[in-house]
């Protein structure tokens, strides 16, 4: 049951960050012809895989006012908003191509999609165990 919840919750991370992808990247369309514009990007399954893979640096907390540094388990795992300075394809300065923005966004919300999905179903089986198991 534990499982179910941790499952659940590292779901609901990843809807937050495909959330806040869905924004940046409508900024990032909206601003297409802004002259000297730089895009940003959400990063969230980079640093999942990292924490997953034990790769990602944490520090050591010996008390509980002292400032994280890191991510110590995959309970403290969020999406991070990123902007791109390193290249721009434009005489205008801006970075922003709309190709592939359109295509970013359509992937996202299908990741969007199937997530809401796996989430319903996760709460769809926990209500028949509730429901089924008191017969």
């Amino acid at each position: 049951m534990i499982n179910l919840y941790q499952n659940v919750d590292m779901m609901s991370k990843a809807l937050d960050a495909s959330w806040k992808r869905n924004e940046v990247i409508s900024n990032n369309i909206a601003n297409v012809n802004t002259p000297g514009f730089k895009k940003s990007s959400v990063e969230f399954e980079s640093i999942l895989q990292n924490v997953l893979n034990g790769s990602s640096l944490a520090g050591w907390q010996t008390h509980q006012r002292h400032m994280p540094i890191g991510t110590a388990s995959i309970d403290d795992v969020r999406h991070e908003v990123r902007q791109h300075q390193s290249y721009s394809t434009r005489r205008d300065g801006n970075n922003v191509d709309i190709d592939v923005e359109s295509a970013e966004r359509v992937k996202n919300e299908l990741l969007y999609q199937t997530l809401s999905a796996r989430v319903n179903s996760s709460f769809q089986r926990l209500r028949t165990a509730i429901t089924e198991g008191g017969k």
